[in-house]
């Protein structure tokens, strides 16, 4: 079974503006593959550190996202460290830096 997706550019595009509207930071800080590369969301909190998570699907195909290193928060560069490890691995990933203090981002899907 397939399902039908916004191409990633499209999908990403729209979710920035709607952090734009909430007067929310947020910023491509690379750029995947335009029409089927996976996101990474860096959620950076400010000084308490920045949460990563990774574009996952659940059991039933939904949507979700699996946090790093068990959903702690890391310091800058150990989640910067994180996101170069796994843009290694997979060179089509899409990240996005959300500045909020309350981590807060438009994504829809749960975090597992």
């Amino acid at each position: 079974m397939t399902t039908e997706r916004l191409p990633t550019e499209l999908w990403v595009s729209a979710h920035l503006r709607q952090l734009g509207q909430q007067a929310i930071a947020a910023y491509v800080a690379r750029k995947g593959d335009p029409r089927a590369g996976l996101l990474i969301l860096k959620l950076n909190l400010g000084a308490p550190g920045c949460r990563v998570l990774s574009q996952s699907r659940d059991l039933d195909g939904e949507l979700a996202w699996l946090p790093a290193k068990g959903g702690e928060l890391l310091a800058e560069a150990e989640a910067d460290a994180y996101i170069a490890r796994a843009v290694q691995r997979d060179p089509d990933l899409w990240v996005v830096e959300i500045e909020d203090r309350e981590g807060r981002h438009p994504f829809e899907g749960r975090i597992l």
